[in-house]
């Protein structure tokens, strides 16, 4: 009982898994910030496309 009682408390104090979970978070809120951005983007880049176009349109 005892051994499994240390081996309880080591893993608790153990750090590696916690720094694994940190970075893990830290990747997945930068993976949604460029998700966002870039659909922002994309859609800011369609409608000056379509403007343009429409620009065009009327001149020719």
């Amino acid at each position: 009982m005892q051994k499994t009682l240390d081996l309880i408390r080591a893993f608790a104090r153990e750090e590696d898994g916690v720094t694994a979970i940190e970075y893990g978070l830290l990747a997945a809120l930068i993976a949604v910030a460029i998700v966002a951005g870039a659909g922002l983007v994309g859609t800011n880049l369609n409608a000056m496309f379509n403007s343009i176009g429409n620009k065009l349109a009327v001149t020719a």
